[in-house]
């Protein structure tokens, strides 16, 4: 089995305020709030520990409140592989309301030279040819927009896979290295602001995808909200999606993306069952707070129930 590890350069306390709707200038009485460590890469770490699979969660954590991460990492059997710096974790305020969630999102902390050079060695370190990274989220203040790229090609000199989730600049440097990642998953928005242009329709995402292929990515999974997410490789394209379902939280939805595809690559799983893995993952954790899954046999349930169309 592949030995998996995450990376999160700029992770975030999510602080999740309940609300039955939100009105703008208004007043509110929230019904609940509730502190969930969080980041793309802690995320996905979160749900493939749920799911059962080993992982190793690396990034940088101000000590100032390292304690909220240690705590999950224990209770979830994670790998700690956190480079500590000084200062503190940001936070991020998540408005949980009418079904959606509003978030707003906090500066992260200043990173210097040197802890710069740490946190890219030590990645570099874990890496080896059986190895599937997960590089994911926005980047702090100190770290350059071409790191992914950087650290891509570096991981790729090892023999790792490197599936890539992020957006803006640091996805635009990444796309156009020399050496791409092993799988991304964009959604759409990301995936114009890569190109440029509209994508209106599936034809268009899956040319966009296509000629990202062409140029060395394997996989390439664009997650679209409730309609589910289309899946290309260089033989095949593929829609997965499950009919609607109870929403309790959407935050991590698409993290938990991108553990099923993790879970399913680290199986060696063809295009139809990490579709339906990915698609199956997301939707469990819809009904979850935070970035949980429910029981295994929930999921498995689910997995039998995406609907794929070639």
């Amino acid at each position: 089995m592949a030995r998996i590890v995450t990376l999160t350069l700029n992770p975030a306390i999510d602080e999740t305020v309940l609300l039955e709707r939100l009105r703008p200038g208004h007043v509110h009485r929230a019904s609940g709030v509730a502190f969930h460590p969080g980041g793309k890469g802690v995320n996905v770490a979160s749900c493939l520990a749920d799911w059962g699979q080993p992982v190793i969660a690396t990034g940088i954590l101000g000590r100032g409140n390292a304690g909220t991460f240690e705590a999950l990492f224990t209770a979830k059997h994670i790998t700690d592989a956190f480079l500590r710096v000084p200062g503190e974790t940001r936070t991020n305020i998540k408005l949980s309301h009418d079904g959606e969630t509003t978030d707003i999102n906090l500066p992260g902390l200043k990173i210097s030279p040197e802890e710069n050079t740490r946190i890219f060695e030590q990645t570099v370190a874990l890496a080896d040819a059986d190895t599937l990274m997960v590089l994911g989220g926005s980047l702090p203040e100190g770290i350059a927009e071409n790191i992914y790229a950087n650290l891509t090609l570096a991981l790729h000199a090892r023999g790792a896979r490197v599936l890539l989730d992020t957006s803006g600049q640091p996805l635009t440097r990444a796309l156009q290295a020399a050496q791409l990642p092993y799988c991304i998953k964009p959604n759409r928005a990301e995936l114009e602001f890569y190109t440029g242009c509209a994508l209106n329709s599936d034809a268009a995402m899956v040319e966009a995808a296509r000629q990202l292929i062409a140029r060395g990515v394997s996989l390439v999974a664009i997650s679209l909200g409730a309609e589910g997410a289309l899946f290309v490789t260089a033989q095949e394209v593929l829609r997965a999606a499950l009919p609607a379902l109870r929403v309790t939280s959407t935050v991590g939805a698409g993290d938990a993306m991108v553990a099923g595809i993790i879970a399913a690559l680290s199986g060696n799983a063809g295009l139809d069952a990490t579709a339906r893995l990915a698609t199956a993952f997301a939707a469990a954790k819809l009904q979850q707070a935070g970035a949980n899954l429910p029981a295994r046999q929930i999921v498995e349930t689910l997995c039998t129930q995406v609907q794929i169309t070639k």
